[in-house]
């Protein structure tokens, strides 16, 4: 058997909410590391919205979602998944201590932030039943088991700190990204563990922020194996373990793992980004909601000097380095 985990984030090109990396971990057969795994879970999942058939969409969280349709796709995939490992989260907070419990504690700090363990996440139970029950005996069928998800939630604040210490925003993200590896690694008692991420920011060489990254392994070795315009891969061995890292240039919608840790990525931002709106909405109605992207972004910093010039906020807990 084979350990294969993707890696993805959401929220990079953003000024406003949170930067979020996420990781899924599956355990499967040696021969299905290079299958088409939507292929192999065709009863289950489906990587486009038509055709559906009530399968649950694994995709490049680009594609499961939109402003006119909503979170239904991310929400429903990202839940799913969840009750296959056996949790089942009720309210917005509880879901974060599922995914990423470090962010917890900070996230009180900010008055946006301070209703999410009321904030109920609601879903059409029978629906998820059924999903649920039909991917895991799918995965049962083919020998696969979800091992573990898991995200790094980098919230407004802590990322101006990381931003501000390592002078460099790519440096935060591969730094996230890092401890991600590490929980993979750390999780994963088989001899055969692969790696699959989304290429950061076009970079092809990752070997000394990888270096750089793994001091905390003990007697660790690194080997490039590849470094192309679409595959940089690298191998580990560590504890007399064996890792391989491979950054893939459009992985996110190439490799089943990679899109659903893009979705769980996409899917806390989005939660977290409508608390923002929420949050502010309550001082003026009329006020446009933001996905906080930078044009947008800087509209909507506009529109709260020019709406409600006298609410108190941090800046530094609102706005990115730049």
């Amino acid at each position: 058997m084979a350990v294969l985990a993707g890696i993805d984030e959401a929220g990079y090109g953003p000024i406003l909410g949170p930067l979020v990396i996420s990781l899924s971990v599956f355990s499967l057969p040696n021969h299905s590391v290079d299958a088409d795994l939507w292929q192999i879970l065709k009863r289950s999942v489906g990587d486009k919205r038509k055709r559906l058939a009530g399968r649950l969409l694994i995709t490049d969280s680009k594609k499961a979602y939109s402003r006119q349709k909503g979170i239904g796709h991310l929400e429903r995939t990202t839940l799913a998944c969840l009750k296959c490992l056996g949790k089942k989260p009720g309210t917005l907070s509880e879901l974060m201590m599922l995914l990423c419990p470090g962010c917890l504690e900070r996230l009180s700090e900010y008055p946006w932030y301070r209703q999410v363990a009321n904030e109920k996440i609601l879903t059409d139970e029978a629906d998820m039943a059924i999903a649920s029950a039909v991917l895991m005996d799918d995965l049962k069928a083919n020998q696969i088991e979800l091992l573990a998800l898991k995200s790094c939630c980098l919230d407004v604040a802590y990322y101006n700190k990381m931003v501000s210490a390592v002078k460099n925003k790519s440096s935060v993200l591969f730094s996230a990204t890092s401890q991600l590896i590490k929980a993979a690694f750390d999780n994963s008692a088989d001899d055969d563990l692969q790696i699959i991420i989304d290429r950061q920011g076009g970079r092809v060489h990752y070997r000394e922020n990888l270096q750089s990254a793994i001091s905390e392994f003990a007697d660790i070795e690194l080997k490039i194996l590849r470094e192309s315009q679409l595959t940089s891969s690298y191998e580990l061995r560590a504890d007399g373990r064996r890792m391989r890292l491979h950054f893939v240039a459009g992985a996110d919608e190439r490799f089943l793992p990679v899109s659903l840790a893009s979705m769980i990525s996409k899917y806390l931002r989005e939660l977290l980004v409508s608390n923002i709106n929420r949050y502010f909405a309550g001082f003026c109605a009329d006020l446009r909601p933001t996905a906080g992207y930078w044009k947008d972004g800087l509209r909507f910093i506009e529109d709260l000097k020019k709406n409600i010039p006298h609410t108190q906020f941090d800046n530094n807990q609102l706005v990115r380095c730049r």
